[in-house]
């Protein structure tokens, strides 16, 4: 199973203040763990809010919205793709991360096998391409 683990942000990090070293050197070796361990397959930070934009779709129009978003609850500050066995895997690993003051979400990514029938054999075929496509410029 794999899993997104989103950080959420906060009033530091929508402000632009980056982590301290001790930070980064203990987000370093959890990251090591993780990797270690085989569960790490991405992770990130993300720019501010100020630094990029919303797209609305509503009918045939496109609403662009440019950063920053008040919302500071509901932004994501970075994230994780966990490949573990169950969420109570992938809480275990969470809990070992050295956060002092943050909100982290977990969700499941979806797999092919999710979708059921209407994942047809010709959409399959197309996901796996774009799959061997996109790990080929890694």
């Amino acid at each position: 199973m794999r899993f997104m683990v989103l950080v959420k942000a906060d009033k530091n990090s929508e402000a632009g203040v980056m982590p301290s070293e001790q930070l980064l050197r203990d987000m370093g070796k959890f990251n090591e763990e993780l990797a270690n361990a085989g569960v790490l397959l991405s992770a990130d930070g993300l720019h501010p809010s100020s630094k990029g934009a919303r797209v609305k779709f509503s009918g045939g129009q496109r609403i662009v919205t440019d950063g920053p978003f008040t919302e500071a609850k509901e932004l994501i500050a970075g994230f994780w793709i966990w490949q573990v066995k169950s969420k109570q895997e992938a809480i275990e690993w969470l809990k070992r991360a050295p956060f002092e003051e943050t909100e982290v979400e977990i969700r499941q990514v979806f797999e092919a096998e999710d979708f059921g029938a209407e994942f047809t054999p010709e959409l399959r075929e197309q996901e796996e391409r774009i799959r061997t496509q996109v790990a080929g410029k890694q």
